[in-house]
Protein backbone atom coordinates (compact mmCIF):
# COMPACT_ATOMS: atom_id res chain seq x y z
CA UNK A 1 0.00 0.00 0.00
CA UNK A 2 1.38 3.36 -1.03
CA UNK A 3 1.40 6.58 0.97
CA UNK A 4 -1.41 7.91 -1.20
CA UNK A 5 -3.43 4.75 -0.55
CA UNK A 6 -2.99 5.27 3.21
CA UNK A 7 -4.11 8.89 2.93
CA UNK A 8 -7.20 7.77 1.03
CA UNK A 9 -7.93 5.12 3.65
CA UNK A 10 -7.54 7.62 6.49
CA UNK A 11 -9.85 10.06 4.75
CA UNK A 12 -12.43 7.31 4.23
CA UNK A 13 -12.29 6.34 7.90
CA UNK A 14 -12.71 9.96 9.01
CA UNK A 15 -15.67 10.44 6.68
CA UNK A 16 -17.65 7.42 7.87
CA UNK A 17 -20.00 7.43 10.84
CA UNK A 18 -19.08 6.59 14.47
CA UNK A 19 -20.79 3.18 14.31
CA UNK A 20 -18.65 2.12 11.35
CA UNK A 21 -15.48 3.44 12.99
CA UNK A 22 -16.34 1.53 16.17
CA UNK A 23 -16.88 -1.68 14.18
CA UNK A 24 -13.52 -1.18 12.44
CA UNK A 25 -11.80 -0.49 15.75
CA UNK A 26 -13.22 -3.65 17.33
CA UNK A 27 -12.06 -5.70 14.37
CA UNK A 28 -8.54 -4.27 14.55
CA UNK A 29 -8.42 -4.84 18.33
CA UNK A 30 -8.63 -8.58 17.70
CA UNK A 31 -5.29 -8.39 15.91
CA UNK A 32 -3.50 -5.63 17.82
CA UNK A 33 -3.46 -5.81 21.64
CA UNK A 34 -2.95 -2.49 23.41
CA UNK A 35 -0.50 -3.89 25.95
CA UNK A 36 1.44 -7.11 26.48
CA UNK A 37 -0.40 -7.61 29.79
CA UNK A 38 -3.43 -8.66 27.76
CA UNK A 39 -1.50 -11.64 26.44
CA UNK A 40 0.09 -12.39 29.81
CA UNK A 41 -3.28 -12.43 31.59
CA UNK A 42 -5.22 -13.86 28.63
CA UNK A 43 -7.79 -11.07 28.63
CA UNK A 44 -8.36 -7.63 27.13
CA UNK A 45 -7.49 -4.14 28.26
CA UNK A 46 -11.21 -3.40 28.43
CA UNK A 47 -11.74 -6.23 30.95
CA UNK A 48 -8.76 -5.08 33.04
CA UNK A 49 -10.08 -1.51 33.13
CA UNK A 50 -13.58 -2.71 33.99
CA UNK A 51 -12.12 -4.72 36.87
CA UNK A 52 -10.39 -1.59 38.18
CA UNK A 53 -13.60 0.43 37.77
CA UNK A 54 -15.53 -2.15 39.82
CA UNK A 55 -12.91 -2.31 42.59
CA UNK A 56 -12.99 -0.56 45.93
CA UNK A 57 -11.30 2.70 46.89
CA UNK A 58 -8.21 1.01 48.36
CA UNK A 59 -7.52 -0.83 45.10
CA UNK A 60 -8.09 2.29 43.01
CA UNK A 61 -5.78 4.24 45.30
CA UNK A 62 -3.09 1.61 44.75
CA UNK A 63 -3.58 1.78 40.97
CA UNK A 64 -3.28 5.56 41.02
CA UNK A 65 -0.08 5.14 43.02
CA UNK A 66 1.54 2.91 40.42
CA UNK A 67 0.35 5.26 37.66
CA UNK A 68 2.14 8.07 39.50
CA UNK A 69 5.34 5.99 39.54
CA UNK A 70 5.03 5.17 35.85
CA UNK A 71 4.37 8.83 35.05
CA UNK A 72 7.43 9.88 37.05
CA UNK A 73 9.51 7.42 35.04
CA UNK A 74 8.06 8.60 31.72
CA UNK A 75 8.00 12.35 32.30
CA UNK A 76 10.87 12.98 34.72
CA UNK A 77 13.36 10.10 34.69
CA UNK A 78 13.48 9.26 30.99
CA UNK A 79 14.51 12.79 29.91
CA UNK A 80 17.32 12.66 32.50
CA UNK A 81 18.53 9.35 31.10
CA UNK A 82 19.06 11.10 27.77
CA UNK A 83 21.39 13.50 29.60
CA UNK A 84 23.56 10.69 30.97
CA UNK A 85 21.81 9.90 34.25
CA UNK A 86 21.36 6.29 35.38
CA UNK A 87 18.18 4.67 36.65
CA UNK A 88 19.68 1.93 38.81
CA UNK A 89 17.89 -1.31 39.69
CA UNK A 90 16.56 -1.60 43.23
CA UNK A 91 17.22 -4.81 45.13
CA UNK A 92 15.13 -5.91 48.07
CA UNK A 93 12.09 -4.28 49.62
CA UNK A 94 13.27 -0.68 49.89
CA UNK A 95 11.41 2.43 51.04
CA UNK A 96 12.21 4.24 47.79
CA UNK A 97 10.88 3.73 44.26
CA UNK A 98 13.78 5.11 42.20
CA UNK A 99 17.56 5.07 42.58
CA UNK A 100 19.05 7.71 40.30
CA UNK A 101 22.70 8.55 39.69
CA UNK A 102 23.86 11.74 37.97
CA UNK A 103 27.58 10.75 38.33
CA UNK A 104 27.73 12.71 41.60
CA UNK A 105 26.19 9.94 43.67
CA UNK A 106 22.98 8.03 44.21
CA UNK A 107 19.66 9.72 45.00
CA UNK A 108 16.84 7.65 46.52
CA UNK A 109 13.39 8.94 45.60
CA UNK A 110 10.03 7.93 47.01
CA UNK A 111 6.98 8.71 44.83
CA UNK A 112 3.68 9.41 46.57
CA UNK A 113 0.25 10.67 45.55
CA UNK A 114 -1.19 13.89 46.89
CA UNK A 115 -3.98 12.71 49.20
CA UNK A 116 -7.61 12.99 48.15
CA UNK A 117 -10.82 13.15 50.16
CA UNK A 118 -14.28 12.70 48.70
CA UNK A 119 -12.95 12.93 45.13
CA UNK A 120 -11.11 16.21 45.78
CA UNK A 121 -7.64 17.18 47.06
CA UNK A 122 -7.41 16.92 50.83
CA UNK A 123 -6.18 19.90 52.85
CA UNK A 124 -3.50 19.46 55.50
CA UNK A 125 -5.77 20.88 58.19
CA UNK A 126 -8.31 18.17 57.33
CA UNK A 127 -5.69 15.47 57.79
CA UNK A 128 -4.74 16.64 61.27
CA UNK A 129 -6.07 19.86 62.82
CA UNK A 130 -3.83 19.52 65.88
CA UNK A 131 -0.63 19.27 63.84
CA UNK A 132 -1.59 21.70 61.09
CA UNK A 133 -3.95 24.33 62.55
CA UNK A 134 -2.52 27.04 60.25
CA UNK A 135 -2.38 24.96 57.08
CA UNK A 136 -5.86 25.75 55.79
CA UNK A 137 -4.51 26.50 52.32
CA UNK A 138 -2.07 23.60 51.88
CA UNK A 139 -2.45 20.17 50.31
CA UNK A 140 -1.24 17.04 52.08
CA UNK A 141 0.67 13.87 51.26
CA UNK A 142 0.47 10.68 53.29
CA UNK A 143 4.00 9.51 54.04
CA UNK A 144 3.65 6.00 55.34
CA UNK A 145 3.58 2.49 53.92
CA UNK A 146 0.34 1.10 52.54
CA UNK A 147 0.28 -1.87 54.90
CA UNK A 148 1.05 -1.98 58.60
CA UNK A 149 2.77 -4.55 60.78
CA UNK A 150 5.20 -5.04 63.67
CA UNK A 151 8.92 -5.77 63.65
CA UNK A 152 10.77 -8.13 65.99
CA UNK A 153 10.83 -5.45 68.70
CA UNK A 154 7.10 -4.80 68.40
CA UNK A 155 7.58 -1.46 66.64
CA UNK A 156 5.13 -0.42 63.94
CA UNK A 157 6.59 -0.96 60.45
CA UNK A 158 4.16 1.30 58.58
CA UNK A 159 5.79 4.66 59.43
CA UNK A 160 8.90 5.73 57.53
CA UNK A 161 12.03 6.59 59.45
CA UNK A 162 14.50 9.33 58.63
CA UNK A 163 17.24 8.11 56.34
CA UNK A 164 15.17 5.53 54.43
CA UNK A 165 15.08 7.73 51.32
CA UNK A 166 16.45 11.11 50.25
CA UNK A 167 13.67 12.92 48.38
CA UNK A 168 9.94 12.66 47.95
CA UNK A 169 8.20 13.31 44.64
CA UNK A 170 4.54 14.11 45.23
CA UNK A 171 2.24 13.57 42.26
CA UNK A 172 -0.04 16.59 41.95
CA UNK A 173 -2.55 14.82 39.72
CA UNK A 174 -5.42 15.16 42.25
CA UNK A 175 -5.22 18.97 42.10
CA UNK A 176 -4.00 19.43 38.50
CA UNK A 177 -5.44 16.50 36.50
CA UNK A 178 -1.93 16.29 35.04
CA UNK A 179 0.13 13.16 35.70
CA UNK A 180 3.36 14.91 34.68
CA UNK A 181 3.25 17.38 37.61
CA UNK A 182 5.31 16.64 40.74
CA UNK A 183 6.46 18.62 43.78
CA UNK A 184 9.66 17.72 45.64
CA UNK A 185 11.26 18.20 49.02
CA UNK A 186 14.08 16.71 51.10
CA UNK A 187 13.01 13.79 53.28
CA UNK A 188 15.24 14.95 56.17
CA UNK A 189 13.10 18.10 56.32
CA UNK A 190 9.88 16.20 57.07
CA UNK A 191 7.93 17.01 60.21
CA UNK A 192 8.67 14.29 62.80
CA UNK A 193 6.11 12.11 64.51
CA UNK A 194 5.44 13.75 67.90
CA UNK A 195 5.45 10.29 69.52
CA UNK A 196 8.84 9.25 68.08
CA UNK A 197 11.47 11.68 66.86
CA UNK A 198 13.14 9.18 64.55
CA UNK A 199 9.93 8.53 62.63
CA UNK A 200 8.34 10.69 59.95
CA UNK A 201 4.85 11.99 60.73
CA UNK A 202 2.36 10.21 58.51
CA UNK A 203 1.05 13.46 56.97
CA UNK A 204 3.15 16.23 55.48
CA UNK A 205 1.75 19.58 54.27
CA UNK A 206 2.38 20.46 50.63
CA UNK A 207 2.06 24.10 49.45
CA UNK A 208 -0.15 24.87 46.49
CA UNK A 209 2.76 26.69 44.85
CA UNK A 210 6.53 26.11 45.12
CA UNK A 211 8.29 27.80 48.04
CA UNK A 212 11.56 27.63 49.98
CA UNK A 213 10.68 24.09 51.17
CA UNK A 214 9.13 22.58 48.06
CA UNK A 215 10.10 22.83 44.39
CA UNK A 216 8.74 21.60 41.06
CA UNK A 217 12.31 20.99 39.84
CA UNK A 218 13.86 17.62 40.71
CA UNK A 219 17.40 18.84 40.06
CA UNK A 220 16.88 21.76 42.45
CA UNK A 221 15.61 19.41 45.16
CA UNK A 222 18.72 17.27 44.71
CA UNK A 223 20.91 20.33 45.24
CA UNK A 224 18.95 21.07 48.42
CA UNK A 225 19.57 17.53 49.66
CA UNK A 226 23.27 17.66 48.89
CA UNK A 227 23.68 21.02 50.59
CA UNK A 228 23.14 19.29 53.94
CA UNK A 229 20.89 22.09 55.16
CA UNK A 230 19.00 21.21 58.36
CA UNK A 231 15.45 22.49 58.66
CA UNK A 232 11.80 21.44 58.84
CA UNK A 233 9.18 22.15 56.20
CA UNK A 234 6.69 24.80 57.22
CA UNK A 235 3.30 23.92 58.65
CA UNK A 236 1.85 27.29 57.68
CA UNK A 237 0.01 28.22 54.51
Amino acid sequence: MTTDDLKTLHALIRSTGPENRRALFEELRKEFPIHHLEQEWHTTAEVILEAIARSGDLTKRGVRGVIAEASFKENIVNPLLQQGWQDKPITGNQAYDFLLDDSNGDIRIQVKMQRRKQQRPMLAIEANKRMFPLASNMWVVETQRTRGGKDNQGEATRPYRYGEFDLIAVSLYPSTNDWSKFRYTVAKWFIPDPESGDRVFKYQPVPKTPNEDWTDDLVESISWFRSGQKKRISKKS
